[in-house]
């Protein structure tokens, strides 16, 4: 990643010499950023999660069967998550973090092919089945 610092600012940013503790500081920062997002993005989920009654939270609609947890799956947009390593570990660590032991193998988040022009149509169906 350090390396990578360096050629970007080189080429884009026109900084020629980098120093390796400058490039340090920007990896940390990103490495913050992205943790922070991810995070952000688990706390979505699990929210979503709550309010279908999936969260394991337990009554009447709370997606269990017999006292099990049901498995529920997250589609998730696919550049961020499959471009970017970590930010899909952190994702995966925070929404485990937030569930739990015992709910959260039963959630899985798996990529969403054209995960933007699916979200517009779920929006939209959502959104007219509630008017």
């Amino acid at each position: 990643m350090l390396i990578s610092i360096l050629i970007i600012s080189a080429g884009s940013c026109q900084i020629s010499r980098v120093p390796l503790k400058v490039r340090r500081l920007v990896a940390r920062v990103c490495d913050i950023v992205t943790r922070r997002a991810a995070r952000l993005a688990a706390a979505g989920i699990v929210g979503m999660l709550k309010k279908t009654g999936r969260d394991g939270s337990g009554g009447v609609e709370s997606g269990r069967t017999r006292g099990k947890p049901r498995r529920t799956v997250v589609a998730v947009e696919g550049g961020l998550y499959i471009g970017y390593t970590m930010f899909k570990q952190y994702l995966n660590e925070a929404v485990g973090e937030i569930l739990g032991d015992e709910v959260s193998p039963y959630v899985l988040l798996k990529v969403s092919e054209d995960g933007s022009g699916i979200g517009a149509a779920l929006l939209a169906a959502v959104y007219s089945s509630n008017r």
